[in-house]
C-alpha cells in the first residue's frame, strides 16, 4: 500500500483519484516525450564508468592521459545509452543516483531517467514486470537487450507543488493492473489519517475474502 499510494498536502479532499498504473514519488533527472508502447530497464547501480575501481590507485603522467581517460569513460557511457535505446528502452529506472553524463546521453538520444527509486518501489516494480536490474558490467555487447518491462506510457505529473513520474505498465508484463491511490487534504496529519484508513478497509477485505476462500 505504502508504494501504491501518494499523499498531497496543501489540496481539497476532494481533489483525491485514484490513477492507473505507478506514480513515483521524484522527478525525471531526464524526460523525453514517447507515444506508444517502449521498453523499461531497472538499474541498480551506475551506468557511467568510474576512473578506477574501489581501492584501486588510478595513476596518469600527464594531463592528456587523465583526459584521454575521461574521454573513455564519456564514450562508454553514450554507448550504453545508445544501444539501451537501440532496443527499444526509452525508460531507464535507477536505484541509484546516476551520473550528469547518464542524464545528458539519456536526454540526448530520447531516454528518460528516473533515479533514486526506494527499495519498497524497485520491489514493486520487479514483482509487477518480473525483470531482473540491467548490468553493463555483466553485458558482452551481444545482441538485443530483452529483460525488459513493457510501459504504456510514463509522463510527468503534477500534484500540488510536486512533481512526479506517473507510469503505466502493459497488461501482458503485469500479473494484475497497479492503480494508485492519490489521498490530497489540507494537511499532512489529515493525509495520515485518510490513508491508515483507507489501508485499514484494504485490510479488512483481505481478511474477508482469506476467510471465504478458505
Amino acid at each position: 500500500f505504502g508504494a501504491l499510494h501518494a499523499a498531497v498536502p496543501g489540496l481539497p479532499l476532494q481533489g483525491s483519484a485514484v490513477l492507473p498504473g505507478v506514480v513515483l514519488r521524484r522527478d525525471f533527472a531526464a524526460y523525453s516525450p514517447s507515444s506508444g508502447a517502449v521498453g523499461a530497464v531497472l538499474v541498480s547501480e551506475p551506468l557511467h564508468a568510474a576512473l578506477s575501481a574501489a581501492g584501486v590507485e588510478l595513476v596518469v603522467g600527464s594531463e592528456g592521459q587523465y583526459e584521454a581517460a575521461r574521454r573513455w569513460c564519456e564514450a562508454r557511457t553514450e554507448a550504453v545509452v545508445k544501444r539501451l535505446r537501440s532496443s527499444n528502452v526509452k525508460l531507464l529506472l535507477s536505484s541509484v543516483k546516476q551520473h550528469d553524463a547518464v542524464a545528458y546521453y539519456a536526454k540526448l538520444h530520447g531516454v528518460s531517467l528516473v533515479e533514486c527509486l526506494s527499495s519498497e518501489e524497485v520491489d514493486l516494480i520487479r514483482e509487477l514486470t518480473g525483470v531482473s536490474p540491467y548490468s553493463p558490467s555483466g553485458d558482452h555487447g551481444c545482441g538485443e537487450i530483452t529483460d525488459t518491462a513493457v510501459v504504456t506510457f510514463c509522463r510527468p505529473l503534477l500534484l500540488g507543488s510536486n512533481r512526479y513520474v506517473h507510469i503505466g505498465f502493459a497488461s501482458s508484463t503485469c500479473a494484475f493492473q497497479p492503480h494508485c491511490l492519490v489521498l490530497c487534504g489540507p494537511v499532512d496529519g489529515v493525509n495520515e489519517q485518510h490513508a491508515a484508513a483507507v489501508q485499514g478497509a484494504f485490510t479488512m477485505l483481505q481478511q474477508l475474502f482469506k476467510t471465504v476462500d478458505g
